[in-house]
């Protein structure tokens, strides 16, 4: 695709981009918050109806978002210039620094929530006020971008985010990047291409736009997809038998006690003993307290007491359960996750039942470590560091996540280390839970111990065999 050279023209389209899909990703966003559409009720349903309506809505939506997101965590990078492919991450390289600088420790996650989300999220690179190399996250809701090939190139050609909206009289605001300049954008509406004002165009020290996309999964046709959107359909069954199990709760879930031939006991007048009329002429009935501790009885023999059953819900819950388990299946998500059924579960058949969650991760592990090396490359290149710019060969390394007990993994890689002759300091990576602070630590409390052992070794090689003795002899 090719696009207009003016950047007038591009923040338009930019805009436009949000406008089209402002509806599709507000939805989304209402589903993830526990907005959802009503389940069906008949258009005569009163207030009661709605209110069994909102209470229906069983929001699982997060959950599928969490899942995933919590297992991703980079905890590393390894640095592809001048280093062996097999070299360990290092937490003293301008990467890992600049890491450190923008917190993405701890903002990182926010990244993978909103691109599982809504499909994409976006992170800018730039220099901060006081000068330093940072990088932010960008929402997807206020943010978009432009690429000649949207399925396979990593570069846009420019981006825009909405920094604030147009509320009355005041105008939005936005920023617009292009391969060289920043510009500070105006506008009264997303849908008014001519309130589209445009000023600044100061350089933003980059070869290219500095803004990246993390797409959970994108498909030839440059369209990206999150793990909610496919997920609506479900949901929105799930809580329309949710709402038909409160209905038949409220409803027939009790056992009705029905009498006929037998008139009611009617309001009389204590002086007279005349039944009380209404305003139509009619007796008013006396209200019948009943309940489990009182009885009925009649002296008429025509009277006929009975009863009505109540509903069974064990239909809805068993309908609530097969929707869930389709919901796991569809998304990718372990039934014990979501049900919670964990009960005479063996290990091995815990791990075989996240195998499908495991490829979904290792998957989406994959596109975000391009952009996250993306990201390191821009910082490189703001920050005048041209090995890192060029850096191709780089990697980040994920934390491993998988829940695995320390015992077994301590036995299985006792036997990689014995059996296959694998060195000790390739396994600590594999060690469950380890960080890359401990890893370091645990290299300089090696580096100490060899240290003092070579140090005791000098010293006997130094001191003659015969010499302990008469030392001892001496003390």
């Amino acid at each position: 695709m090719v696009f207009a050279a003016s950047p007038l023209a591009l923040a338009r389209e930019l805009l436009a981009i949000l406008h089209r899909d402002g509806d599709r990703l507000r939805h989304i966003d209402d589903y993830l918050h526990g907005r959802h559409s009503d389940p069906y009720m008949p258009p005569q349903a009163d207030d009661e109806y709605r209110l069994l309506a909102r209470r229906a809505v069983s929001n699982w939506m997060p959950l599928l978002v969490s899942t995933p997101a919590q297992a991703l965590y980079v905890d590393g990078y390894r640095p592809g210039s001048g280093t062996s492919a097999t070299s360990e991450p290092d937490s003293e390289t301008p990467e890992w620094e600049h890491w450190q600088r923008s917190r993405l420790d701890g903002r990182q996650a926010a990244v993978y929530r909103g691109a599982l989300t809504y499909g994409h999220a976006f992170t800018v690179t730039e220099r901060g006020r006081s000068g330093d190399v940072v990088t932010k996250g960008l929402s997807a809701l206020k943010t978009s971008a432009l690429y000649e090939d949207p399925a396979n190139d990593h570069t846009p050609h420019a981006a825009l985010t909405v920094t604030t909206w147009p509320q009355g009289d005041q105008p939005g605001t936005a920023r617009l990047w292009d391969a060289k300049r920043e510009y500070a954008v105006t506008f009264r509406s997303l849908s008014d291409e001519k309130s589209v004002r445009l000023q600044g165009g100061t350089l933003h020290g980059s070869s290219e736009c500095p803004v990246t996309r993390f797409a959970a999964w994108v498909d030839l046709e440059g369209r990206t997809l999150g793990v909610i959107e496919p997920m609506i359909c479900v949901q929105d069954r799930i809580n329309q038998t949710v709402f038909d199990l409160l209905l038949a709760q409220s409803y027939g879930s009790t056992k009705v006690r029905t009498v006929t031939g037998m008139a009611p006991p009617v309001q009389r007048d204590p002086e007279t003993g005349e039944p009380v009329l209404d305003a139509q002429g009619n007796p008013i009935p006396v209200r019948i307290n009943h309940n489990s501790r009182r009885f009925l009885f009649a002296e008429d023999p025509d009277v006929k007491f009975g009863s009505l059953d109540e509903t069974p819900l064990g239909g809805f819950i068993d309908s609530i359960e097969m929707s869930i388990r389709h919901l796991s299946a569809l998304a990718q998500v372990p039934p014990q996750t979501i049900l919670g059924q964990i009960a005479n579960l063996s290990a091995e058949a815990l791990q075989a039942a996240e195998v499908s969650l495991s490829r979904m991760i290792s998957e989406v592990r994959t596109g975000f470590g391009e952009s996250w090396e993306r990201v390191f490359r821009l910082a490189g290149e703001l920050a005048g560091n041209a090995s890192s710019a060029e850096d191709f060969r780089g990697e980040v390394v994920w934390r491993d996540m998988e829940s695995r007990s320390l015992a077994q993994s301590a036995d299985a890689l006792g036997k990689l280390r014995t059996q296959l002759g694998i060195p000790e300091r390739g396994l600590w990576r594999r060690v469950p839970g380890v960080t890359q602070t401990e890893l370091e630590d645990w290299e300089q409390m090696r580096e100490d111990d060899d240290s003092v052992a070579q140090l005791a070794g000098a010293l006997n090689r130094a001191t003659p065999e015969d010499a302990a003795p008469i030392e001892r002899e001496a003390a």
